[in-house]
């Protein structure tokens, strides 16, 4: 293609791009996916315990609570073949409308189940169901989301507009504790083990109508609709050119994806770390949900500075930076945590998830879609990420055992943290250089790579 060609593709591109309207229906989307997924941990940590396992051993109960947030984890990397291979076959609206809507009606329905001691063994059944559903769904989620608004946005501000996405993800991680931080307050524990629990799960019907509005009125990328036009292939098969030539990419998403231990250490692990009787630290439940509502509003914050830095200076130095500083904070934050120390544990925690954290969480949108290009970034996105969430998804399953019940154990969940980090880090750092001055078709086009991208 003549230079000539190729500013006019870009040019073509540019008039048909809708950059805020799929940051919208991005943003919409995610906050559904983490609203739900906050909301499942919160209840996972502070409810389920006592209302879908039989009585006896509180500690073993809390185990099994935490493995059915795991579970969820387990389907999205299944899941993502599959998602993957619609997204990139079928398109990014198709995925979004579809994801959207599974995991509205799993969360709303989970809401329903009856508890324990009504049904016996068919309720943490049905809520292992439930939660896979769940999985299925996030597995093409944010991978969806991303590549939407990735191939809208100019590829000046790819790193921005992608970060929208996460930008969601804290708004949906503020709406969980804020709904459930007055419900543990004001009702009686009786009230919120029968049916208080259940009013934010049954809210998240609102999030879906909206985000169902937003997505069906937005149009399929030009990025896509042009890879469409001009394929060979009658029959696109993505998962097999994914594997055959992208293979590595998504090896080093894998590996890169596993800093999201931390959010999940973060927003599970250490609430129950700090309050339950088990390790007797004496945390109050409101403290440590004010603690992630504050952390969050300010992660909203940060995250467009973020992305908009790395914009003008590159993913790796941005990304880099948030992961060294996540591994020293998340050590902190845990061992002041078993110091018993509220300020500095609010301090740290809000250093750490607001802050620090918001680096990596909001590049890797950008980050990733820049590994692939777009015949099968979707899919490359959703099963690199997918697989390496799965580490995250049972973080507190692991954690809990690490800990063996005593307190005096945090260090050891502090080097498993460190560890996931510094993994992330060097798949980060092996990783291309300068992908953010590459103008979005070429991105990931093996014969467009330069030295000043490569």
């Amino acid at each position: 293609m003549s230079t000539t060609d190729t500013a006019a593709v870009g040019h073509h591109d540019a008039s048909r791009r809708t950059p805020k309207r799929a940051a919208l229906a991005a943003w919409s989307g995610s906050a559904l996916e983490y609203y739900d997924l906050a909301i499942y941990g919160t209840a996972a940590a502070l409810v389920f315990p006592q209302i879908f396992f039989p009585e006896g051993n509180d500690s073993a109960a809390t185990i099994a609570a935490f493995a059915t947030f795991g579970v969820a984890y387990v389907a999205r990397p299944f899941g993502s073949f599959l998602m993957g291979h619609i997204g990139d076959r079928l398109g990014r609206k198709t995925i979004l409308i579809g994801t959207l809507l599974l995991m509205g009606v799993s969360t709303f329905l989970i809401g329903c189940l009856p508890t324990y001691s009504q049904i016996g063994l068919w309720a943490p059944a049905l809520l292992v169901l439930l939660r896979l559903l769940q999985g299925l769904s996030a597995a093409g989620e944010q991978a969806g989301a991303n590549s939407m608004s990735f191939e809208h946005a100019p590829d000046d501000r790819r790193g921005f507009f992608t970060s929208w996405t996460l930008s969601g993800t804290q708004g949906g991680q503020v709406l969980a504790p804020a709904i459930f931080l007055p419900l543990a307050a004001v009702l009686p524990e009786d009230a919120l083990l029968s049916w208080g629990w259940r009013v934010p799960f049954w809210l998240s019907a609102v999030i879906v109508v909206l985000g169902f509005v937003i997505r069906a009125r937005l149009d399929e990328t030009p990025a896509f609709q042009d890879d469409v036009a001009d394929s060979d292939e009658p029959q696109r098969a993505p998962l097999k050119e994914l594997f055959a030539d992208h293979s590595p990419a998504v090896l080093r998403v894998f590996f890169a994806a596993f800093i999201a231990m931390v959010n999940t250490m973060f927003q599970v692990f250490a609430l129950n770390f700090a309050t339950s009787e088990d390790y007797g630290i004496g945390f109050d439940s409101s403290f440590m949900l004010w603690l992630a509502i504050v952390a969050n509003l300010v992660a909203i914050a940060v995250i467009p500075f973020w992305a908009m830095l790395s914009d003008k200076v590159g993913r790796k130095p941005v990304f880099l930076t948030g992961l060294v500083g996540s591994a020293v904070l998340v050590t902190a934050f845990l061992g002041a945590i078993r110091a018993g120390n509220e300020p500095l544990t609010f301090v740290l925690g809000v250093a750490l998830a607001g802050v620090v954290y918001s680096m990596p969480n909001a590049v890797w949108p950008a980050t990733y879609a820049e590994y692939f290009p777009t015949s099968v970034r979707l899919s490359g996105m959703a099963i690199g990420t997918q697989f390496g969430f799965a580490l995250a998804g049972f973080t507190p399953t692991i954690a809990g055992a690490l800990m063996g019940g005593e307190a005096d154990n945090w260090w050891r969940v502090a080097a498993f943290a460190v560890g996931a980090c510094v993994i992330s880090a060097v798949a980060v750092l092996t990783g291309p250089d300068r992908t953010h001055t590459v103008p979005t078709h070429l991105v990931g086009v093996r014969a467009a790579r330069t030295p000043a991208a490569a």
